[in-house]
């Protein structure tokens, strides 16, 4: 089950009081819900009387059979105080949404290289340049929510770096050059514009100071 939102799905009913909803067939020129939205998917609906001052939008089900139905599993915002309806007889149209309430306050920084949510809805994924740093966050923390060093229990690395941690502390590590770890004498160096060294080896020994001076001395 998945949730699953989609443009133009819209059906009629005629069901009343506070049940689930049997869908009586796609109007013309949208799609039904089990076309739309496939069965066993929740999706966020509205149901709005076509006569009488009677609307609801929430999340629902999508059960195909003989006869389609749409349950209404959770309800966000309603004429009835943001309860349940109690639906009256007449015909109402069931379409798909998307509740203002599950948006997200979304802004850029002046570089414009990082996207920050709102406290309420901030999002798991952070990404600044092409970079992309994903936060894997521990069971029963809820993606919208603000996560904290102890919630995170993975990072996935984005280009250019390595590593990973558990829950606390996370490393990031510098990418390897491929240069050997060990002691050079005479050592002939290749530096990188970030300051890496990409290549070193071992030299012959030249003419020391110290010779040059006595050599001086002798002529």
């Amino acid at each position: 089950m998945a949730l699953v939102l989609n443009d133009r799905v819209k059906e009629t009913s005629v069901t009343t009081s506070t049940g689930t909803f049997d869908l009586d067939g796609a109007v013309t020129g949208f799609e039904g819900f089990v076309a739309g939205i496939a069965t066993g998917n929740t999706t966020y609906y509205c149901i709005a009387h076509t006569t009488a001052d009677e609307w609801e939008v929430g999340l629902g089900t999508v059960t195909d059979a003989a006869t389609d139905t749409l349950s209404r599993d959770t309800v966000i915002s309603s004429s009835n105080s943001d309860g349940k309806v109690v639906f009256t007889s007449g015909t109402k149209d069931v379409f798909c949404t998307f509740p203002a309430s599950k948006t997200m306050d979304m802004t850029l920084t002046t570089a414009g290289d990082i996207l920050y949510a709102s406290a309420a809805n901030t999002p798991a994924r952070l990404a600044k340049g092409s970079d992309t740093e994903v936060l894997t966050l521990a069971s029963g923390v809820p993606s919208w929510a603000a996560p904290t060093v102890g919630d995170i229990t993975a990072v996935t690395a984005g280009t250019g770096l390595t590593g990973g941690g558990t829950s606390g502390d996370v490393t990031l590590n510098i990418d390897t050059t491929g240069v050997s770890a060990t002691s050079y004498t005479n050592t002939s160096l290749t530096v990188n514009a970030q300051g890496q060294i990409t290549t070193a080896s071992s030299g012959t020994a030249g003419v020391t100071a110290g010779f040059s001076i006595a050599m001086s001395i002798a002529l």
